[in-house]
């Protein structure tokens, strides 16, 4: 067994995968239409679905924003230099919430960006910086 993907339910598809592709560096790797459901799908991550987690966005027609509750963490990332990393992600328009440094009580060097809906990614330092 393995992972397939996690679901978000997003206000506005076109901002989110805009983000999730040219700020975090995904491929949207497939988006279809269900006209009976009035929902959209699209599919992004970063590599193909056959051997990577992936991320679903949901897209409910004529639902513009969630109530995003307090029960869901966040996704986290694995990046291999954390300080680029959220510059890169500052110069692109993207929302840190948490500059990189120490987590609490411990060590390992993380930061925290927010998506245009709001929901919480954790960037992960993987090797030394």
């Amino acid at each position: 067994m393995r992972i397939l993907h996690t679901m978000l339910r997003v206000g506005n598809l076109e901002e989110s995968i805009d983000f999730y592709c040219n700020v975090l560096g995904m491929k949207l790797l497939r988006k279809k239409d269900y006209p009976d459901g009035e929902f959209t799908l699209a599919f992004l991550g970063y590599g193909d679905e056959s051997s990577h987690t992936v991320i679903e966005l949901t897209h409910n027609w004529g639902v513009e924003q969630y109530d995003l509750g307090n029960a869901y963490g966040h996704i986290a990332l694995g990046v291999d230099d954390i300080y680029a990393t959220c510059a890169q992600i500052k110069e692109l328009g993207g929302k840190i919430t948490r500059e990189p440094g120490p987590m609490k009580h411990g060590s390992t060097v993380i930061a925290f960006v927010e998506d245009p809906t709001g929901y919480k990614i954790e960037l992960i330092q993987v090797k030394a910086a």
